[in-house]
């Protein structure tokens, strides 16, 4: 079992506290200057800071973080943090906004930088048995159906309006995805060679055409023929990762109702980082570490126009 509401209110109700479990995650052997590496260091104890003896540089547990130049309290971050993580379907920045007591905008780059510490970049190679499959997410419906029911070219239509979003699952182990810009067969092959390992037993799929020729001779390939009503044969079926759309599609419209494309990536690291770690009795921690040691990302950056 993880941490409870009432266990992170008594641990990390104070500023003090909070900024006491940052320095034994980010300094485990003592503090160090983080422009020297020296490990003579002073303690401004009014300010939250430290001097280092060396260089005389002053710095606090935030500085090189997410956290860094956030004015917002330690202990609201801790609880922004919480409850993105246990709540299944996510949390909005309209939902946070109202519990914080901040503003909208806060809210929102708030939860931003929560996400850009749960990003799947470096994350080890699936093995064993993989499931594949594509998803597509957001967006209308182009060419609705008109008052007297009819509508031309739906067949077509449906997809040309939505973001098209590939995944893959170990059974037994971990969820990847990714954004794609298209379902066709090169985007699902590179995406497929960056997250499966060469020595993977099988890869199962749907029928989809782009998925043809991803077996070699270490790795089978089959599927099964939705197409027919086949959804399972023997060990053959998707239904693991068709299982992880579900929640995915549920915390879309439960919570977040919309999102933008440019932001895709984000919310899906979110969603994965939360499935993978659904049975980790230290997700706070170690979602709390990763924040300590991912880059810092700007509000500028966040909202500049796509290229």
């Amino acid at each position: 079992m993880g941490l409870t509401l009432p266990e992170l209110i008594e641990q990390y109700g104070s500023e003090d506290q909070c900024h006491a479990f940052l320095e034994e995650l980010r300094w485990p052997d003592g503090v160090e200057c983080p422009r020297c590496q020296g490990k003579k260091i002073s303690r401004i104890k009014d300010r939250r800071q430290f001097d280092c003896d060396g260089c005389r540089y002053q710095f606090s547990v935030r500085v090189g973080t997410v956290f860094h130049d956030s004015k917002l309290p330690l202990w609201k971050w801790f609880l922004a943090v919480y409850m993105m993580i246990e709540s299944r379907k996510g949390v909005s920045a309209n939902q946070l906004k109202r519990m914080l007591g901040v503003s909208y905008k806060t809210a929102w780059y708030l939860c931003h930088r929560i996400r850009s510490a749960m990003s799947q970049e470096g994350a080890e190679l699936l093995e064993g048995i993989v499931e594949a499959d594509e998803t597509y997410v957001g967006g209308k419906a182009r060419n609705p159906r008109r008052a007297d029911g009819y509508r031309s070219n739906v067949g077509r239509d449906w997809r040309s309006n939505k973001t098209v979003v590939l995944g893959a699952i170990e059974r037994g182990g971990e969820l990847r995805v990714r954004v794609a810009p298209t379902a066709r067969q090169g985007p699902v092959k590179d995406f497929l060679a960056d997250v499966v390992a060469d020595n993977a037993e099988a890869v199962y799929t749907d029928s989809l055409r782009s998925y043809r020729g991803i077996g070699d001779a270490d790795t089978i390939h089959e599927f099964v023929d939705h197409s027919k009503g086949e959804w399972v044969r023997g060990a053959v079926h998707t239904n693991t990762v068709e299982s992880a759309w579900s929640l995915f599609e549920r915390a879309v419209i439960g919570s977040y109702h919309k999102l933008s494309t440019k932001h895709m990536q984000a919310y899906l690291d979110e969603f994965a980082f939360r499935f993978n770690n659904r049975n980790n009795p230290h997700l706070f921690r170690d979602t709390i570490l990763a924040l300590v040691e991912a880059d810092a990302v700007t509000f500028r950056e966040l909202t500049k126009p796509e290229a």
